[in-house]
């Protein structure tokens, strides 16, 4: 069955293997979640579970929430998403997912939000090259130069890279290893970096590439 959960990045640190070597890991505070809805063909036109996971006061949930989750007859959880899953049948509402459903070795998928940049140009937000510094260049080294031609199509393509927005969106780093479980303490660590700041909210599922 596929796995997944809904957890939060806590920060990098490193840990090192059998060998001595040195692992960059990223520490993610995974579950415990719950099992809040089923979707089905039947119902709803596809199959999905949802989950939630963080702890939500009754004071700030809304009515609908609150009736959500009650009809779940689950506690309130701040984070609510779903997942399609090949199999749903082996998970009902109710059930608990902890960080122990994934073991060292396993190769996942790890999607969050990146960290937002504000507005950036071109070369920061594209990789682009830089004008000559030289030659009667500047002020303009940054610029993105030309961006269409004269007269034919006489305007600037659809899809140019520009400045604009950078970061802030989702995102999703694929085939990243776990290197350790801590299921006492519901804590993941993950082979390299993973997206969004500290404190982010983060879905890990298997990986569709492994």
């Amino acid at each position: 069955m596929q796995k997944c959960i809904i957890g939060k990045k806590i920060g990098m640190t490193q840990l090192f293997d059998e060998k001595g070597n040195v692992v960059p890991v990223t520490v993610v505070e995974a579950g415990p979640c719950v099992v809040v809805q089923k979707k089905t063909i039947e119902n709803d036109g596809y199959e999905a579970v949802q989950i939630g996971f963080g702890a939500l006061s009754d004071k700030r949930a809304t009515k609908a929430i609150k009736g959500h989750f009650a009809k779940a007859d689950v506690a309130l959880k701040k984070t609510l998403k779903e997942f399609r899953l090949d199999d749903i049948a082996a998970l009902n509402v109710g059930d608990i997912i902890k960080a122990d459903t994934f073991a060292a070795g396993d190769a996942v998928d790890v999607c969050g939000t990146s960290k937002g940049k504000g507005y950036a140009g071109v070369i920061k937000r594209f990789n682009a090259h830089s004008l000559k510094d030289t030659h009667g260049t500047g002020p303009v080294h940054r610029h993105a130069g030309s961006n269409g031609a004269c007269s034919d199509p006489s305007r600037v393509m659809k899809g140019k890279k520009l400045p604009g927005h950078l970061g802030a969106e989702r995102v999703t780093v694929q085939n990243l290893a776990v290197v350790k479980i801590d299921a006492e303490n519901n804590l993941i660590a993950i082979k390299g970096a993973i997206p969004g700041a500290k404190g982010g909210i983060v879905t890990i599922t298997d990986s569709v590439k492994a």
